[in-house]
């Protein structure tokens, strides 16, 4: 019965002292910890309290770690260079100062370590304070190092936290997509946004080549959202944004330097894309390369693997691989052959239902619109889109129609395909072969637009309209195509039911509810209630 008592004392007793502890204020503890250093063993409460269970304690512990040690930092309170075992601190030769700046850098560190495990913190308003904080240190490393500076190239940036943080944040098995967008607002920052693309670069070379270079959908996808967040300066006069500013040689540090953020960017990418992707990441990267990748490489042409490899994948791939392509023909003289009969080939009844139908046709038309294509390639072109047009939807042959006439207009010669001399040995089957892949095989011109003449019977007005534009002189100025390349079947019809119709008088009274007329006919007949 005591010993009964005595346990269950005690067991209050433990229960009391955990109670004190989870009411302990961080705030209070920091406090006396910067007050006097004899509450220095008072870290190891709050870094308890970094680990408890409870996210809005973890949350409070994390605040107060950023005000202590950014203050001991600040104060120079932290040991300085090589950090020696704490066993070694306490037998060796130490000043009392020494060692209290030893035993507070060791707890420096293993709160670092907590925060980066914190990043996989099930709660997301935990992973963001411990990112947060983080981030802090490092700038308050930068301010106030812990290494000797005998090393030129990086001066006092905090190159090595850096590092550890994007490895944690290019977790394999978690998507931080969440967190990776919240850390953008740090690589507004030119100097972190170097330094963390020469971190993703070794990462990624590190991570792939250990697994042999099979994709890693969670890995790559968070390696993307990461650099798809980088957005590049576009001349060193906006290189003014630092998390540390260097006192002396400015000048000479390679963050502050345009062409090494170029040239970090680059080997960032074609590190990145030199490995096999998820097959949904091509489309990702394919939809940003033209305007948020190409225009800041030193040297666009080295992506001409990638987009090659991308546009015989076919599909949605190969339509969006043509923005990357056009950059570099029009404005690099990339020479891509067969290029024109991989364009037709991507002509098929898919092209008018995928999601970047606009783009491709925009696109399109840019090649197509030279007056020093040959005839059998733009005849084949129109003769392929008219065949495609006879089941397309009244969306596409509204952009389709004015498509072939602007080729025809371009190239008057290709007229043929609509006056066909007549013979008496005339054709009795279309001589095209749509399955042939070599456009200048398929016979284009030994047939005619007939297709175009079938739609002249559509059961949609505009289409039938436009349609019969092919049995009158097609006037020179061509259509513009622009405007009609987003329209969708809603706008469509909202348009035909806004649409003022003319009211043609009837011999019978109009209904003025459904099935009930104004002499109430079917109500007689029917019976309806």
């Amino acid at each position: 019965m005591a010993s009964t008592e005595k346990r269950n004392v005690s067991s209050a007793k433990i229960g009391t002292e955990k109670t004190k502890k989870a009411k302990i204020d961080p705030d209070i503890l920091v406090k006396s910890i910067l007050e006097s250093k004899k509450h220095a063993n008072d870290v190891f409460e709050l870094l308890e309290l970094l680990q408890s269970n409870k996210g809005k304690d973890v949350i409070g512990a994390i605040k107060a770690c950023d005000a202590l040690f950014c203050g001991l930092l600040e104060r120079k309170d932290l040991h300085k260079g090589n950090l020696p075992e704490e066993e070694e601190a306490l037998s060796g030769d130490f000043t009392a100062q020494q060692k209290y700046q030893i035993f507070m850098c060791h707890r420096y560190k293993s709160c670092k370590e907590i925060l980066f495990d914190l990043l996989e913190h099930e709660e997301y308003n935990v992973k963001e304070g411990a990112l947060c904080c983080l981030m802090k240190f490092a700038e308050s490393e930068g301010r106030h190092p812990l290494e000797d500076l005998d090393w030129s190239e990086h001066y006092s940036f905090p190159r090595e936290l850096i590092q550890l943080l994007v490895v944690r944040l290019l977790s394999l098995t978690t998507d931080n997509t969440m967190l990776l967008s919240r850390f953008q607002e740090f690589l507004d920052m030119a100097d972190v946004r170097y330094y963390v693309m020469n971190s993703i670069r070794g990462n990624v070379t590190q991570i792939m080549d250990k697994n042999k270079g099979v994709p890693l959908p969670v890995y790559q996808n968070n390696v993307f959202s990461l650099m798809s967040n980088i957005a590049m300066s576009s001349n060193e006069s906006e290189l003014t944004n630092f998390m540390v500013t260097q006192e002396t040689k400015h000048e000479d540090w390679k963050a502050a330097k345009l062409n090494e953020h170029r040239r970090a960017f680059e080997k960032l990418w074609l590190g990145f894309l030199k490995y096999k992707l998820p097959t949904n990441m091509y489309k990702r990267v394919l939809v940003i390369l033209h305007d948020s990748i190409l225009p800041h490489m030193s040297k666009p042409t080295l992506m001409i693997d990638f987009l090659t490899a991308a546009y015989d994948v076919g599909g949605a791939i190969s339509l969006l691989a043509l923005n990357g392509l056009f950059v570099l023909i029009h404005h690099h003289n990339l020479d891509y052959p067969d290029f024109y009969t991989k364009l037709y080939n991507l002509l098929d009844p898919s092209v008018f239902h995928v999601k970047y139908r606009a783009r491709f046709f925009h696109l399109a038309n840019l090649f197509l619109s030279s007056s020093h294509l040959p005839l059998y390639l733009v005849a084949a072109f129109a003769k392929r889109l008219a065949r495609l047009a006879l089941t397309a939807p009244p969306t596409a042959l509204l952009i389709v129609l004015p498509f072939i006439y602007n080729l025809i207009r371009r190239h008057p010669s290709c007229r043929i395909l609509i006056h066909k001399p007549s013979s008496q040995d005339e054709l009795t089957e279309d001589r095209y072969n749509m399955d042939e892949e070599d456009p200048a095989k398929s016979c284009a011109l030994e047939s005619s637009l007939w297709e175009i003449k079938t739609l002249q019977k559509h059961y949609h007005p505009d289409v039938a309209k436009m349609a019969m534009l092919i049995n009158t002189r097609l006037p020179e100025q061509q259509d513009d195509i622009d405007e009609l390349l987003e329209m969708t079947a809603f706008e469509l019809m909202e348009k035909d039911l806004k649409a003022q119709r003319k009211t043609i008088p009837l011999e019978f009274e109009t209904a003025t509810q459904l099935l009930k007329g104004g002499r109430d006919v079917l109500h007689h007949h029917f019976c309806l209630d």
